[in-house]
């Protein structure tokens, strides 16, 4: 999966690509941009832009295992795609910590303790067998609980 977190600005995510127990990418780029919005994907890769598309309105076809986290314009949000609800949107304050992926409570507890955004994935890294490979950071601007 992934490890993505956020703290005081700063999005912090690695770029792990594994399937099953083999990495088969460690240089691979999660942060997808379309019409202005970012996504820092976790979850499958296949999944990823298939997400991005129920965002801007396409019907969910199948099952989407992706999450990402979102920046909109001034609004960030955790998104993802279910059975029931279809497209959900949790908003994130920027005045909090927050992290998704398989790493997640890896960084939040890092974060608890006071790591940054970067090192918390770098902590998560660690101990998740799909976080890993590079870690990339996005400082954003002033964003509203979306």
């Amino acid at each position: 999966m992934t490890t993505i977190a956020y703290k005081d600005g700063v999005i912090a995510y690695d770029s792990q690509v594994t399937r099953g127990d083999v990495i088969t990418d460690d240089a691979y780029e999660k942060c997808i941009e379309q019409k202005g919005v970012k996504f820092f994907c976790a979850g499958p890769v296949s999944d990823h832009q298939r997400l991005v598309d129920v965002y801007f309105g396409s019907k969910p076809e199948g099952n989407i295992d992706a999450a990402a986290l979102v920046v909109d314009g001034e609004r960030m949000m955790h998104v993802a795609v279910d059975d029931v609800t279809g497209l959900w949107k949790t908003p994130i304050l920027s005045s909090r910590i927050y992290a998704i992926g398989s790493g997640t409570p890896y960084a939040f507890a890092a974060m608890d303790m006071g790591a940054s955004a970067y090192k918390a994935v770098e902590m998560a890294a660690k101990r998740d067998t799909s976080t890993g490979g590079l870690i990339r950071t996005v400082t954003i601007g002033q964003v509203r609980a979306g």
